[in-house]
């Protein structure tokens, strides 16, 4: 996956965790805590070229507090 040191995350908002930059399967990128599993939605991107800006977005969710937090179950 490629590195976006540069791209500022938030503390979890759940747990004040830390947060990371994930990538899956080629299509997507989310943001997802390192300690409780909250994570963003999927930001799907089409081409390599779109991955920079799907994972601007996903941090954008991150640092706004949209986040899926984990529950029983999950």
């Amino acid at each position: 996956m490629e590195r976006f040191d540069d791209i500022y995350l938030e503390d979890c908002p759940c747990c004040g965790g830390v947060g990371s930059m994930e990538e899956e399967g080629g299509w997507c990128v989310y943001v997802q805590c390192l300690d409780c599993g909250a994570h963003t939605s999927e930001v799907a991107y089409g081409k390599e070229i779109e991955k920079r800006e799907a994972a601007q977005k996903a941090a954008m969710n991150w640092n706004m507090r949209k986040v899926i937090a984990p529950g029983p179950g999950e």
